[in-house]
């Protein structure tokens, strides 16, 4: 019953955090359409990123309060706060986004993620991520795209004019690889080969880089893990039940493995897609040691 009250308890807090800072955001937006130069509207995104760290201040609050959690963080050190970073994950749930700000908020500037459209149209959270920049993807099936050929190439554009954006303030554009949330029933369904993870997509990752890969420091690539709250994390972790939360991290290089040209070099995007792979081969092998320890 008490776990109950706390769910209740921190559903209704979460969601106040996330209204006011939503609307304190948009309102900044405003403003910033109406400001005259560049270095204002860059004050005024800096100004918005402020509120983001607040959100993600006072949600690391409430649900610290509640839970009693284990961290094991590493390879964050080193990190800058006004660097520009591409950061890749494995996805498992909502928990995810809250664990990332919590984590990271200190330590790079404050993450951008890549959000399907349909998220545009949540109450006050829709629109503060768009006044944030957050880029919002529309994806289309292989058969959409074999009857609509035009609409191929429109996730590079967006992601391209979502990056432009990013270069006059320092940035961590956060991509979850698998492109959607693990569960043991997509696992199956993928045949990929992996225990804990899903068949990772370069497509994605491939936009970003091509967009803004000369700007970026490095990649962060980053594991997470519940271990012991593996089937519901988010509702665990709103009811108290979290007890321990894995972030390991790892800073790999823009070198010449992941800067080319992926959508007109067959070789490279054949080269790039072993790279990610090696990469997502390794992760899986360290959530194996992570869950068996």
């Amino acid at each position: 019953m008490l776990s109950y009250s706390l769910l209740v308890l921190n559903v209704v807090l979460v969601m106040m955090n996330s209204a006011i800072c939503s609307l304190l955001i948009c309102i900044i937006a405003v403003f910033k359409l109406l400001l005259p130069t560049t270095s204002l509207k860059t004050f005024a995104t800096h100004l918005a990123n402020r509120v983001m760290w607040l959100w993600s201040t006072i949600n690391a609050f409430i649900l610290r309060a509640s839970n009693r959690v284990e961290w094991d963080v590493q390879g964050v050190n080193g990190l800058k706060k006004d660097g520009w970073y591409l950061m890749i994950s494995n996805h498992l749930s909502w928990t995810d986004i809250v664990v990332l700000c919590c984590v990271f908020k200190d330590r790079v500037p404050m993450p951008k993620f890549f959000l399907k459209q349909a998220l545009l149209y949540v109450p006050f959270i829709g629109m503060a991520c768009w006044a944030l920049n957050m880029p919002f993807m529309r994806r289309y099936s292989r058969e959409y795209l074999l009857r609509h050929p035009e609409k191929r190439g429109q996730d590079l554009e967006t992601t391209r004019r979502s990056c432009a954006k990013f270069k006059h303030t320092p940035t961590t554009v956060v991509n979850y690889v698998e492109g959607t949330r693990f569960t043991g029933e997509k696992q199956k369904k993928s045949r990929a080969g992996y225990e804990h993870l899903l068949q990772p997509k370069s497509g994605g990752m491939a936009y970003t880089l091509a967009a803004m890969g000369d700007q970026f420091d490095s990649i962060i690539d980053v594991t997470l893990a519940y271990p012991e709250n593996r089937d519901k994390p988010f509702r665990d972790l709103l009811m108290g039940k979290m007890t321990k939360i894995v972030v390991h991290a790892r800073e790999l290089p823009i070198d010449e493995k992941v800067n080319g040209d992926y959508f007109n070099d067959k070789k490279y995007k054949r080269q790039f897609q072993l790279w990610l792979a090696d990469v997502w081969r390794e992760k899986d092998e360290k959530l194996k040691t992570i869950h068996d320890a």
